[in-house]
């Protein structure tokens, strides 16, 4: 490792621990033995890292576990490093150093630059590795030595390491249409359809292609997927020189032997070399004004050509050309893919599979010689762009290919959970047209949710005649809403402001709190009220915090109580009663609590009414001033009588708006449900 300590600041300090940046002050306040800052640089202090990192450690505190601390600390310092010496050199650097320890089996701590040399001629003196990249320069390989020794002893293996690095890649700055940025989840889906265990022949053997490598992730997690990646034959191609050399070094660190592999330079794989058992690739990126989809789909051509029989291919390329709606020659080109009979499936990926490109449509499609009969002349298609490629998601979608492959169609087989089989002489009527389901999933309309859609709908319309029934009693006993509100004759009320009533004791105010957003749990017993609940964006229910990390996270909290006012002042006025209380009120909301024991006590629906009917509350459209603090706002000083009388009425009007919420709700329920049941066609209105 260099020998002055990585510095971080108080925001790195805050991603170290991922934590809010306001947390990392607090720390510093409350806890003496908090580090000191070693440096100052224009605005900013800086911390040693590895004493941030050791306070973690022992304190426990921050969000990271403690066996990630030291690996998250190693990777600021790699930022730094890439801000000095490039992303790129770095990255290949440290690579090909990683590569000589794996290789010689030597470490590399205290290495001089001859030293490190005469390593080097010995292990590559072919430069089918690592020779350039640590010759160009060795007093920067000497320098870097001592950071790959504490990667590998951080990560137990020179793989291990590597993989650390490329994990970081896009955080240090290698980015770019030609380096690869599929999502985890992606990447995972491909694996698992790939199969490669599936795959594996008698002896343990497999041969797995790619001829667009990119930085080789796909090959590196199949290979890591095997039981015993020694066994495995690589073959690949990657036009960029540094690139395919990168994915050379990764899959020698992987556990590839270096006679079974072989990584071209170009767009040409050696297949003569071994028969292939798997194909895994990315198309290559091309930015929209420039993309030609004939193309994408003439190298899905030229890729089944190397198709032998039991060999399977998985391709994620640009969903314009793989399922969309194509011009006469690029659905001519489709089709006599189609017509080939190799197209197993055609999956349409949900947007965030390349996350550095969300505007890239992706979709994936496997291609296999001689399927099984039941599958002969039929394609599955599936669609979860709808969907987020969680695991669930991907598992199911990957089981769906998975059992088609063995089994094909047959009545009483499985049913795909993301999509249908299609013949392709339907397709082919359909020339040109987006490759999608024909209709939802056949384990869609048989679910137990489709089945039981007309019985919630007619339980919804049941609920809704019980709350119009209550809603008309309600009426005939208290009669039409009538609040006897009349012009006010004679001297208006006296005006007031809303921090003369805090002085006076009749309103207190309370503070909001900072809530970090990984608190936030469906599960929790305490509901959450921000700026979006009080101005009506998202729903009073929608965000809880459990009661064990209130107390261990936010120990000077206290929550609301019943009757509390809760109020906002950006990005607008807004305020909301919380009946019930027990709320936990964020930032920048807070709470006015009225004092019901005070003289001239206002109560809460009132002052509500009052502040909502301000106009010193209200901000233009395009004004540049800040909206005016609470305390300033003005509000008429009205007489306890008057205020019990208005009270009165509002009440009456919040009673009947709550009928009417529930009246609403059940209508929305009916609406949902049959937008859903006649969108996949599972619902229908009979004859009268």
């Amino acid at each position: 490792m260099p020998s002055s300590p990585p510095l971080l600041s108080l925001s790195d300090i805050a991603t170290l621990a991922r934590v809010q940046r306001p947390v990392v002050s607090t720390w510093r306040r409350r806890h003496p033995d908090f580090p000191a800052p070693v440096a100052e640089r224009g605005n900013r202090t800086w911390f040693d890292g590895r004493a941030v990192t050791d306070w973690l450690t022992t304190t426990g505190l921050g969000n990271t576990p403690a066996d990630e601390i030291g690996p998250e600390l190693v990777a600021h310092g790699l930022v730094r490093l890439a801000e000095e010496i490039g992303a790129q050199r770095l990255v290949s650097v440290l690579g090909a150093l990683l590569c000589l320890h794996h290789m010689d089996e030597k470490p590399l701590a205290g290495i001089t630059e001859d030293a490190l040399l005469d390593r080097v001629e010995r292990m590559d003196p072919d430069d089918e590795f690592f020779r350039r990249e640590l010759v160009e320069d060795p007093a920067l390989s000497v320098r870097l030595a001592p950071l790959a020794e504490e990667l590998v002893e951080a990560a137990y293996t020179p793989g291990g390491a590597h993989e650390h690095l490329m994990a970081h890649r896009h955080r240090l700055g290698l980015t770019g249409p030609d380096t690869g940025s599929l999502s985890p989840g992606l990447r995972r889906l491909v694996v698992r359809i790939a199969d490669p265990l599936g795959h594996v022949h008698d002896n343990g053997a497999l041969t797995v292609a790619d001829p667009h490598a990119l930085c080789g992730d796909l090959l590196h997690d199949v290979v890591a997927a095997l039981d015993d990646p020694s066994d495995s034959t690589v073959l690949a191609a990657e036009k960029r020189a540094e690139l395919a050399r990168l994915t050379r070094r990764r899959l020698i660190l992987a556990g590839v032997p270096e006679l079974d592999l072989d990584v071209q330079t170009g767009v040409e794989l050696e297949e003569q070399l071994a028969d292939l058992d798997l194909i895994v690739t990315i198309l290559p990126y091309q930015a929209g004004e420039s993309r030609s989809r004939a193309q994408a789909l003439e190298k899905i051509e030229e890729l089944s050509v190397l198709l032998r029989p039991g060999c399977t291919a998985v391709v994620v390329g640009p969903a314009d050309a793989l399922v969309g709606e194509l011009d006469a020659y690029e659905a001519k080109v489709r089709s006599r893919l189609l017509r080939s009979k190799l197209v197993e499936s055609v999956t349409t990926l949900p947007s965030g599979a390349d996350p550095y490109r969300p505007g890239y449509g992706c979709a994936l499609w496997t291609l296999r010689r001689d399927p099984v009969p039941s599958a002969l002349g039929q394609v599955l298609i599936s669609d979860i762009s709808a969907r987020s490629l969680d695991s669930g998601v991907g598992e199911a979608l990957a089981e769906d290919i998975l059992l088609w492959r063995a089994e094909g169609h047959h009545l009483g087989g499985h049913d795909p959970r993301y999509g249908l089989s299609v013949r392709i002489e339907e397709l082919e009527k359909r020339f040109g047209a987006p490759l999608v389901p024909p209709g939802p999933p056949v384990s869609r309309t048989l679910s137990r949710t489709v089945r039981d859609r007309p019985a919630l709908i007619a339980e919804a319309e049941a609920r809704l005649s019980e709350v119009e029934s209550e809603a008309r009693s309600h009426a005939d006993k208290h009669g039409p809403l009538r609040g006897g509100l009349v012009r006010r004759v004679g001297p208006a009320p006296e005006r007031t402001t809303v921090g003369t009533l805090i002085r006076q004791g009749r309103l207190v105010p309370v503070k909001g709190h900072r809530i970090a957003a990984e608190h936030i749990d469906p599960q929790g017993q305490f509901n959450v009220l921000g700026p979006d609940e009080v101005l009506g964006r998202a729903p009073r229910d929608g965000r809880w915090i459990d009661r064990f990390v209130l107390a261990a996270e936010y120990p000077h909290v206290t929550p609301t109580r019943p009757g509390d006012v809760v109020y906002t002042t950006g990005p607008e006025f807004g305020a909301m009663i919380d009946h019930e209380g027990s709320s936990v009120v964020a930032f920048p909301a807070r709470i006015l609590r009225v004092n019901r024991e005070a003289r001239r006590a206002l109560t809460p629906r009132v002052l509500t009414l009052l502040l909502e009917g301000s106009s010193s509350v209200q901000r233009p459209a395009g004004a540049v001033r800040a909206p005016r603090g609470v305390g300033e706002v003005v509000l008429p000083d009205l007489h306890p009588e008057e205020v019990a009388r208005l009270d009165a009425v509002l009440a009456e009007a919040e009673r009947r708006r709550a009928l009417l919420d529930r009246q609403y709700a059940e209508l929305d329920t009916i609406r949902r449900l049959s937008a859903a049941g006649f969108s996949d066609g599972t619902l229908a209105v009979p004859p009268t």
